[in-house]
């Protein structure tokens, strides 16, 4: 549990310095922070959306794991959550993109293989080497990520630490199923929802990208089902 207070703690101190930077950075130059940070998340988005996966499972996963998404209004959702904390935050806490901010944040810095594997190491080896990584990676974007969009960032440090943190405690249990197959196809979808953030910070099109997530959960149903679909369909 310790390797998820270590990254949750690196991204909120990340996040109050950016949100110390806000303040000072001039309208202006706002929009050169985003496009940087846009095409930097963007072009990690396409790295990992690399990663080694069938085709036809990915595209399964993402279509009907949007129609879902979108049928159940999860970014709505997710956003009223966002604006009914919002409310209740005081003085400048509740300013900004709050809402989005966290959106975009807790997806950013919880999918991925180094999410998985950073855990599935600190569980079950001790090991937090690929965590304390992934910490300074995830509180250096948090520094530009809250320098724009504010305290939403800071809080998707509460989504790091439950998501990891229940990697971290199930990782005995949950690592036996858990292939380096599956861990290429998660990362391979939570690159394409990466991207959906990248072209958002770009403002090249509004993708709601919550509305995307149960994909990541039809990829991981996919691949445990791998065995019998080969085995009954030929590719």
């Amino acid at each position: 549990m310790i390797a998820a207070v270590i990254n949750a703690l690196a991204i909120l101190v990340g996040s109050l310095l950016g949100i110390a930077l806000k303040g000072r950075i001039h309208d202006k130059y706002e929009t050169s922070v985003f496009t940087a940070l846009g095409i930097f998340t963007l072009l990690l988005g396409i790295g990992m959306a690399q990663e080694e996966c069938n085709a036809l499972y990915m595209v399964f996963s993402l279509v009907l794991g949007g129609l879902m998404g979108t049928w159940l209004g999860l970014e709505d959702r997710v956003l009223q959550m966002g604006e009914w904390i919002k409310n209740r935050l005081p003085g400048k806490i509740g300013e900004g993109p709050f809402a989005m901010g966290f959106l975009d944040a807790t997806v950013l810095f919880c999918v991925g293989a180094m999410t998985i594997v950073g855990s599935f190491k600190a569980g079950i080896e001790g090991d937090y080497q690929l965590i304390m990584l992934k910490s300074v990676m995830d509180g250096s974007v948090a520094v530009l990520l809250a320098a724009v969009m504010g305290w939403g960032v800071a809080f998707s440090a509460v989504s790091v630490l439950i998501i990891q943190g229940a990697l971290t405690l199930l990782s005995r249990w949950v690592a036996p199923y858990v292939d380096e197959a599956m861990i290429s196809a998660v990362s391979a979808v939570g690159g394409c929802l990466i991207m959906m953030i990248g072209v958002n910070l770009l403002k090249l099109k509004k993708i709601k990208t919550a509305n995307f997530v149960p994909a990541l959960v039809l990829i991981i149903l996919f691949q445990l089902a791998d065995p019998f679909i080969s085995s009954h369909i030929p590719w």
